[in-house]
């Protein structure tokens, strides 16, 4: 753990809820608006599934497409949602945190 938290630092305490039973992410290949987004995942995806190995965690990439994070928990199956819209990777952090708790 400790190398992931080195050679990711975004990616330390990724450890989710047991609640949770879905992360999407969904974002636009080129938009600016999605830049914070791409990198967070391209960061930070191997070590969420480490921290998390049953929990599906999927990306949905769409031209155009607003950035935003969806949590699903379970029993029940309700679904937030968050715009991630011109944050930095850091801010989306922040969200997948403040959702998943």
């Amino acid at each position: 753990f400790f190398i992931l938290a080195t050679l990711f630092p975004m990616a330390s305490k990724l450890a989710l809820n047991a609640a949770v039973s879905e992360l999407r992410f969904v974002l636009c290949q080129s938009s600016p608006s999605s830049a914070g987004t791409r990198e967070f995942v391209s960061k930070s995806y191997e070590a969420i599934k480490k921290a998390n190995p049953r929990l599906p965690v999927l990306i949905r990439e769409a031209a155009g497409a607003e950035p935003s994070l969806f949590v699903r928990t379970a029993p029940q199956g309700v679904e937030k949602r968050l715009s991630l819209a011109n944050l930095n990777a850091a801010d989306v952090k922040k969200a997948l945190e403040s959702l998943a708790k």
